[in-house]
């Protein structure tokens, strides 16, 4: 197997005045292709910052993101966007869908952006991967947060990522809906052969990956090979 991501003495330091607020320090870590991540903590330990970091949508004040084979740090915004758009996807907790666009317009912007011919029929085969092309027209309001974000996942895996990050996807939905997208977020990766990275709160979530880096004050304080596979 292939490395697909290194995180090499990564660090994080927010200044404001004279003041210095480290959020991550010395973070190492390294993913294979097709491993299945859970990023655990508490609220400000530094889960999501670690996260944008290794996604490209920051960047670090030390240390290395390698991301595909690719080093992020001396890259500016454009060229981490490149990147970002060739290997990336994305599952958030407000979902993120753009409000004036339908479900099904919503899902081909990726594709679209990538210069993909047949966007329309690719898009649609994803909403019904996830269970919604009779809801295609429908607009982000129309739908139900659980709706809502089977339309983020199919618009996550319309890029045909190398890597999927979440940041805690089950965060706004009740406990039914949440598992209902847990196991379709986890069949899809499955099938697609993605690496993926969660971000969560929710333990039981976290154990249905392969692994669990816990970090705690912005450093890792285990990192564990779980016994349950993600496709339980």
């Amino acid at each position: 197997m292939s490395e697909i991501l290194q995180i090499i003495n990564l660090t994080k330091t927010y200044d404001s005045g004279d003041r210095h607020l480290t959020v991550l320090h010395d973070i190492n870590f390294t993913l294979q292709a097709g491993d299945t991540c859970s990023i655990v903590g508490p609220s400000g330990s530094g889960k999501t910052t670690l996260l944008g970091l290794c996604a490209g949508l920051d960047r670090a004040s030390s240390g290395s993101v390698i991301l595909n084979g690719v080093t992020l740090d001396t890259m500016n915004e454009d060229q981490r966007a490149q990147v970002r758009n060739q290997y990336v996807g994305f599952v958030f907790q407000n979902f993120q869908l753009i409000p004036t666009l339908t479900a099904l317009e919503n899902v081909m912007v990726p594709l679209e952006l990538r210069g993909e011919r047949n966007v329309q029929n690719q898009a649609l085969e994803l909403l019904g991967r996830v269970g919604l092309a009779e809801r295609a027209d429908h607009y982000p309001t129309q739908l139900s947060g659980g709706e809502q974000q089977r339309v983020s996942i199919a618009r996550a895996f319309s890029n045909k990522p190398t890597i999927l990050f979440a940041d805690e996807p089950t965060g706004n939905l009740d406990e039914e809906t949440g598992q209902h997208v847990e196991q379709l977020l986890f069949d899809l990766n499955r099938d697609a052969g993605t690496t993926l990275v969660l971000v969560t709160h929710d333990l039981e979530l976290a154990e249905k990956t392969n692994r669990i880096i816990r970090i705690k004050g912005g450093q890792v304080v285990s990192d564990e090979i779980t016994t349950l596979m993600n496709n339980n």
